[in-house]
């Protein structure tokens, strides 16, 4: 398989690490920026907008540039490169991913367009307390009266949610005929019962927990099928986007991490020369690349239209493993300096962290891959195949 980048390909690489570079490249300003609500510079991501790379996926009639899963993978990574804390993947991907898969030619010319200029933000609320990634709602649930929709109940954590001008909200369908399947709206950030508590979280981005009481709500596309296999999908394209993100930020921790032993001393030579560690840095190398190719992957799977579930399974589970190996060895091998809040090896590991639990974990991915596995017998350890 080829997983060179073409020229168009690359080109884009460089102008979104150019300005990238220009807003985060001193890490003390990534601290000034998520210190402070939104938890992300907002003329930053008007320069995302002009760029066109928040309209990056969408169909040009909504606004957007047309491009694939690819070009996604490859902002998320240069965001990934320097820990930029503008939301691409939870506004372009995950919610804007949602209105393009359900929403009506109104509703995507409408938020899509929103986004794509900037002048929208918009936020998936689709986790609930209690749950573990299910595509499916539970706890807020969706009443209909007429032609009007009302929601009720909790999503959390929704990021951005606080900040968000529009929610794309997951409710299970209730009264009225339903029969229970899981539905998409659209719910104004000036909506009556609706109440947002926004809080920061390790990583230093921002999330909410939003409360639906009696909310008005628009119904995301047309008819009241379940909408679970949609919202999978666009789960799945997500955590890919979200596995190009953490690999940019694998890359740049274990560039920092060589450059160290490189110039840092002991014993009147450099950490470098000490074999045992130059293996440790290897190692963290292969799970790197190990990580990368596989992330590739799943996205020229998703761009090909493929299971695009299962790859993103896959690349998540390889992510998961390489995120905690690279993040833990990255601040061993710093010593002290790697768990101090000043330097950038640290920072690196949390958002790391945040990635590996946010729509899965490894384990998670791993379980649900190991289910589908089927044409294989128990042995023993004779090698008989075992009957009991």
């Amino acid at each position: 398989m080829d997983f060179t980048f073409d020229s168009e390909q690359n080109d884009l690489r460089e102008a979104v690490r150019g300005l990238l570079e220009r807003a985060y490249g001193d890490s003390e300003q990534r601290r000034r920026v998520t210190g402070t609500d939104p938890g992300f510079d907002e003329k930053t991501w008007s320069r995302l907008a002009e760029m066109g790379l928040l309209g990056l996926p969408f169909a040009e009639e909504h606004g957007g540039m047309g491009a694939g899963p690819i070009e996604v993978a490859i902002v998320a990574e240069e965001i990934g490169r320097v820990l930029a804390p503008e939301p691409f993947i939870e506004v372009v991907a995950l919610a804007g991913g949602l209105v393009a898969a359900v929403g009506t030619d109104a509703q995507r010319s409408e938020v899509l367009g929103g986004i794509a200029e900037g002048t929208t933000l918009a936020a998936a609320a689709h986790a609930e307390p209690g749950t573990r990634w299910s595509p499916s709602a539970e706890a807020v649930t969706a009443t209909r009266d007429g032609d009007s929709w009302t929601l009720t109940g909790v999503k959390e954590p929704v990021l951005n949610g606080a900040r968000a001008d529009v929610l794309v909200v997951s409710a299970l369908l209730t009264g009225d005929g339903a029969d229970g399947g899981t539905a998409l709206f659209l719910v104004r950030g000036d909506a009556a019962g609706l109440t947002r508590t926004g809080y920061r979280t390790h990583d230093g981005g921002r999330a909410a927990n939003v409360r639906f009481e009696g909310t008005p709500a628009e119904l995301l596309g047309e008819g009241t099928a379940d909408r679970t296999a949609e919202i999978e999908r666009v789960l799945a394209e997500a955590r890919i986007a979200y596995a190009h993100e953490a690999i940019g930020s694998m890359d740049t921790a274990l560039r920092t991490t060589a450059e160290y032993l490189k110039t840092r001393k002991q014993f009147g030579v450099t950490l470098n020369r000490f074999q045992a560690l130059t293996f440790r840095a290897a190692d963290m190398y292969v799970s790197l690349e190990l990580a990368r190719s596989t992330a590739l992957w799943a996205s020229m799977v998703a761009d090909a239209g493929g299971d695009v579930v299962t790859a993103a399974d896959r690349a998540r589970l390889q992510t998961s493993r390489a995120g905690r190996h690279i993040g833990k060895e990255a601040i061993q091998l710093h010593g002290g300096i790697g768990v101090t809040a000043e330097y950038t090896v640290g920072h690196h590991t949390s958002r790391l962290t945040a990635i590996d639990h946010v729509l899965g974990d490894g384990d998670w991915a791993l379980s649900r891959l190991a289910a589908d596995v089927t044409g294989h017998e128990t042995v023993d350890p004779l090698g008989a195949p075992y009957t009991g």
